[in-house]
């Protein structure tokens, strides 16, 4: 079986989760299938093809540049059997491929363009655009993967059009031999942190969607013996990144032990870093599942999220992590779970080891690889 899987992220320019879920299921679906991979970047090298935006369109709108792959990954497509796209950024390659091509198309929809209004701040009227392509996508799509059951009910409420029965639920995964608990403390070091001391975690872009503001908010109160560690980088407008820096500097003014690491760090540095913190936190406001959360699970680190979309099929309430409604009193919950976790260290740690036990049996990315080639295979048969 040939396959193309397109998307804009791919090792090494990996930003986001929908990137590491690319990254993984690509790693698994290669002893299984012919595939190639297409996606932003430059040059070729063996079974991955880059394609970059037409450099007439330098400048122009983002979702115009986007268009521009998706004719250049379309038309790469000659001789594949089925074509699987992830987010809006690679949908409409995966449309205009079955149209050009007559293959199946397959989409994962990690998240979506209705349900993200924030993105109008960043793409202006480029998310009129982005919301018609996923839209034309997903309606045409012969498959439409979910990544979690919540995320299911978003795309047919979303798309009422759409045959419930093309729409299946494959979980995101984890690389628990890779995400594991790492005694080593370099990148603490590195960044300053003390490792006497119990730390917050957060790991995520500076977007309105992982609801960083209200967590630069909701720290504010906590337990001041507690460091906080933000990972934070890639934000979505200028706007977005100077609301964050007033944040973080008004943070750092009340309270020591405030560090902000703006750039990507490499895996082993994360993998530390969610080792050893205390309690990882996501407050993000919209969710398909956050696949960060598996990542801090997998290092046996309890978490502290929001209870939005796929979240509550991921984090246990009470067993793995604290779950936290997004309410008119999110961040004051948000800081009261914090404290509970970093004040009951027993409590913590048999949180971690759950966690770990969770990510190590239900979500290793084989069976994901598994589950997806079977729905190849089914579409492959109805074609």
């Amino acid at each position: 079986m040939r396959v193309g899987l397109l998307t804009r992220e791919y090792p090494p320019d990996v930003y986001g989760g929908a990137g590491v879920h690319v990254e993984f299921l690509a790693r698994e679906l290669r002893p299984l299938v012919d595939l190639d991979v297409h996606c932003w970047g430059e040059g070729r090298t063996d079974g991955v093809l880059r394609h970059r935006p037409w450099s007439s369109l330098d400048g122009a709108n983002d979702a115009l540049r986007t268009f521009s792959v998706d004719l250049a990954m379309a038309a790469a497509l000659q001789g594949r059997d089925l074509v699987h796209s992830h987010t809006w950024y690679a949908n409409l390659g995966g449309h205009l491929a079955k149209l050009l091509h007559g293959i199946p198309h397959v989409m994962t929809a990690h998240s979506l363009e209705p349900l993200r209004p924030w993105k109008a701040e960043q793409l202006g009227g480029g998310y009129a655009l982005s919301g018609w392509a996923e839209r034309t996508a997903i309606e045409a799509a012969d498959a439409v993967i979910a990544v979690s059951g919540a995320m299911r009910e978003d795309i047919l409420s979303c798309y009422p059009s759409l045959d419930p029965d093309r729409v299946h639920i494959v979980h995101n995964g984890i690389d628990t031999a890779l995400y594991r608990p790492d005694p080593g403390t370099e990148a603490l070091a590195r960044t300053g942190i003390d490792p006497d001391r119990p730390y917050v975690l957060f790991v995520g872009r500076i977007t309105r969607q992982k609801g960083v503001d209200h967590l630069l908010r909701a720290v504010r109160g906590i337990d001041p013996a507690a460091q906080v560690v933000l990972c934070a980088g890639a934000p979505d407008t200028p706007e977005i990144d100077r609301e964050f820096r007033a944040l973080f500097e008004e943070l750092s003014h009340t309270r020591d032990g405030v560090f902000w690491i703006p750039r990507m760090l490499p895996r082993p540095e994360v993998i530390q870093l969610l080792t050893h913190a205390a309690v990882f936190v996501c407050p993000s406001v919209y969710e398909p599942l956050g696949i960060v959360n598996l990542e801090a699970m997998a290092c046996g680190t309890p978490v502290v999220a929001s209870r939005v979309g796929g979240i509550p099929e991921v984090v246990e309430d009470g067993r793995t992590g604290v779950l936290v409604p997004v309410d008119d009193d999110f961040e004051t919950g948000l800081a009261r779970a914090l404290d509970t976790v970093i004040g009951e260290p027993g409590t913590a740690r048999r949180m971690g080891e759950a966690g770990r036990e969770r990510a190590v049996g239900e979500f290793g990315w084989d069976a994901v690889a598994r589950r997806t080639v079977r729905l190849y295979e089914e579409i492959l048969k109805q074609a």
